[in-house]
C-alpha cells in the first residue's frame, strides 16, 4: 500500500503538479523524470481512469498536514473499493462467459443458481443420491476456461469417494441429476466452487470458473447403512 501510494505521488508530481513543465537541468532531475515516465506507465496499465488532479491535490494536502483522511482510513478505503470493483468486474465477465455457452451450444441447461451443465448420461435414476449423507464415488477433470487441465483422476487411476456434502456446493446440485454410471460436464461458476480463497493445493486460482466432466460410479445410501 505505502509503495502505491509513492508510485501515485511520483507520476502525479510530474505529470500534473508541474503543469508548466520540467526543466532537466539538474541530473537528479533528470533521473526523477525518467523514473516517473517508468512509474507513469505502470499506473495507466493499472488505471487509466485515475483523476491525476485530484491525485495532485491529495499529494499536496499530505505535505502541508491538511489531509481529508488518515492513511488508515485511506488504506481501508482503497481496499474496499479495488476488491469490489475487481469482483464486480468478474462476475460481469463470468456472467457473460457461462450466458454464451449456453447460447452457442443448446445441449447445455442453466440453473438458477448460474451452474452451466449438460448430462450426457443419466446412469440409475433408480439409485440418486438425495441425502447429505450418501456417499458418492465418482472420477473427474478440472479444467479452466481456456481449456489447460487442473487435475484428473483418469490420469492418475483414482477415484473420489465422499460424503454428498463434502462436495463442493456446485458438485452436490449436480450429482443429485444422475445415478450410477451417469456421466456430465457442469461449468460451475466461483462461487459455488472455490470462491475467492481458491486452493492453492490444487492450483486453483481464486475466483474461477471452473469446468468439471464427472462420472459416478457408485451411489452408497446412508439410511440402507442404518
Amino acid at each position: 500500500m505505502k509503495r502505491l501510494f509513492l508510485i501515485l505521488a511520483l507520476v502525479v508530481t510530474f505529470a500534473s503538479c508541474n503543469k508548466g513543465g520540467v526543466k532537466l537541468g539538474a541530473e537528479a532531475d533528470s533521473l526523477a523524470y525518467v523514473i516517473g515516465l517508468n512509474v507513469g506507465k505502470s499506473l495507466l496499465q493499472m488505471d487509466s481512469t485515475l483523476n491525476v488532479d485530484v491525485v495532485c491535490t491529495a499529494i499536496k494536502e499530505a505535505y502541508t498536514g491538511q489531509e481529508k483522511m488518515s492513511f488508515e482510513e485511506a488504506k481501508i478505503y482503497y481496499l474496499r473499493q479495488m476488491n469490489y470493483t475487481k469482483y464486480e468486474r468478474f462476475k460481469l465477465y463470468e456472467e457473460r462467459f457461462l450466458a454464451d455457452l449456453a447460447k452457442s451450444d443448446r445441449t447445455y441447461v442453466r440453473t438458477k443458481s448460474g451452474i452451466t451443465y449438460k448430462i450426457t448420461e443419466l446412469g440409475d435414476q433408480q439409485n440418486l443420491p438425495s441425502y447429505q449423507r450418501d456417499t458418492i464415488a465418482i472420477r473427474y477433470r478440472i479444467t479452466r476456461q481456456d481449456g489447460t487441465e487442473i487435475y484428473s483422476s483418469y490420469e492418475r487411476a483414482d477415484t473420489t469417494r465422499n460424503a454428498l456434502s463434502k462436495y463442493i456446493v456446485g458438485l452436490q446440485e449436480n450429482l443429485k441429476m444422475v445415478g450410477k454410471g451417469g456421466k456430465f460436464t457442469a461449468w460451475i461458476p466461483s462461487q459455488l466452487a472455490y470462491g475467492a480463497g481458491g486452493n492453492e493445493e490444487m492450483g486453483i486460482e481464486p475466483n474461477s470458473t471452473l469446468c468439471f466432466e464427472v462420472e459416478v460410479l457408485e451411489v452408497d445410501h446412508y439410511r440402507k447403512r442404518r
